[in-house]
């Protein structure tokens, strides 16, 4: 058996196929996963990303939660956020096939409970990984049943109804990057019969990922979609990574625009909303990497803004503690309390057009009232010893005037001029992630340059 701590991390399960991630393996992880859930449930939901190794360990993983009495519903192919609607739909636990942008050799599983709320190294992933590596006991009783179920058309449904004010919109041409994942899948049900000319690039299912990798977090995999919304002079650009959880928007001339715009834009709508509903001003989470624009834009809108760690967990367990009504985080994962407070991108990118074609500016115009620091991007730095340059950085900052600092999520240090940075160790890589913003590009590299001195001297 492999080391299973290379493989459990802390939010889903991830490795190399036949040398991490075997069959017998998955059988094992779904048998525990059932053990888990069935004082709560009598069924599995199961999905799967387009990947080769993914129908055969998804029917593993299946074989594993039948052996212990417990039902299965198959959802075949999926997005990660319409199996949480399955999940959600269903009321029922939930099993995702797939290691979202990662290269073609590797799989992995995301686990949820009933109404799509997350299992991860604290909620249950770390008591699985014990009893897998212990030995799974077996079950004396009748194995569990398997069924199908295609829930395509309802997930599309669904989302649509959401934003009940895309049919209304003026018409708009986007161009849209499936980067061979599960967004090739989705995306046409979802957007049919909308006023959306749907310009589609990579729509072919292929794990292999021929194009480019299947991560729009990365510049180099999104210069296709930026030179074809020029060429096609589209209204806006879309990019879904592997298993379409995630998605970057493009504007009409071709530049990004930054996940914390599009969460500030979308913060906006949901407080609307909440306001038309007699809710009043509502919670928006964010995490601590986004820009301090999200922040002052929520509360300018009478929402409460809430600060988080990184990562989906920690944004889902908030919102369920302060009953927050959206979050966002700078990797363009997008939760909505009415979605099970689940991510799913293609709910934002529903929103994204709904605003546009609500009105006549282009996008980079209406996005550009959302867009008021400058900022780094996520700049990487291999360490052997991340926690001992992680102290020297909060030596070298925390006895500035006017400096404060935090350590929430690895280090953030904001200056007395507003400027800010957050260095955070990676879980998996001996890697230290810095991001800063501050008013200019000049002062987010000055910034920057100093900071990576330390990190690197």
């Amino acid at each position: 058996m492999p080391d299973l701590s290379s493989i459990v991390k802390a939010y889903d399960i991830r490795g190399v196929v036949g040398e991490q991630l075997t069959t017998e393996l998955v059988r094992d992880f779904g048998a525990a996963f059932a053990r888990l859930v069935r004082a709560e449930s009598s069924a599995v939901v199961v999905g799967h990303d387009m990947r080769d190794s993914s129908p055969g360990l998804a029917a593993a993983f299946a074989e594993g939660v039948r052996a212990q009495g417990v039902d299965v519903v198959s959802v075949g192919l999926a997005s990660t956020d319409m199996l949480y609607f399955a999940s959600g739909k269903l009321e029922l636990p939930g099993a995702m096939f797939t290691a979202s942008h990662n290269p073609a050799q590797y799989n992995g599983i995301k686990l949820c409970r009933a109404g799509a709320a997350p299992v991860g190294e604290d909620s249950g992933l770390a008591t699985i990984a014990e009893e897998v590596d212990r030995g799974v006991p077996a079950y004396d009783g009748a194995q569990g049943a398997l069924s199908e179920r295609d829930m395509l058309s309802e997930y599309a449904a669904h989302l649509r109804g959401m934003v009940p004010e895309l049919p209304a919109i003026r018409r708009l041409k986007v161009v849209v990057d499936a980067g061979n994942g599960m967004g090739g899948h989705t995306v046409p049900s979802v957007f049919d019969g909308l006023r959306i000319e749907v310009v589609p690039m990579y729509f072919e299912l292929d794990g292999s990922f021929p194009n480019h990798e299947a991560n729009p977090l990365d510049p180099k995999n999104i210069v296709d979609l930026q030179a074809k919304v020029r060429d096609e002079v589209a209204d806006a650009g879309l990019a879904f990574d592997g298993d379409a959880d995630r998605c970057f928007v493009i504007d009409e001339r071709g530049e990004p625009v930054a996940p914390s715009a599009i969460t500030a834009l979308v913060a906006v709508r949901e407080l609307d909303k909440a306001r038309a509903n007699g809710e009043g001003g509502g919670t928006v989470i964010h995490n601590l990497i986004t820009s301090k624009a999200v922040p002052e834009i929520v509360a300018e809108h009478g929402g409460t803004p809430k600060r988080t760690r990184v990562g989906h967990s920690f944004i889902k367990q908030t919102m369920a503690e302060t009953g927050a009504i959206f979050g966002g985080e700078h990797s363009a994962h997008y939760y909505f309390r009415d979605f099970w407070r689940a991510d799913t991108g293609m709910l934002a990118a529903l929103h994204v057009l709904a605003a546009l074609g609500g009105q006549d500016k282009p996008l980079s115009e209406l996005t550009a009232e959302y867009n008021r620091y400058a900022a780094s991007g996520e700049i990487n730095s291999t360490v052997r010893d991340q926690a001992g340059r992680m102290r020297a950085v909060k030596d070298s900052f925390a006895g500035r005037a006017g400096a404060s600092v935090d350590e929430l999520d690895g280090l953030t240090v904001e200056l007395a001029d507003g400027s800010w940075f957050n260095l955070r160790p990676s879980n998996t890589e001996p890697l230290l992630r810095l991001n800063v913003e501050a008013s200019d590009e000049p002062s987010v590299s000055a910034l920057a340059d100093e900071v990576l001195a330390i990190v690197r001297g």
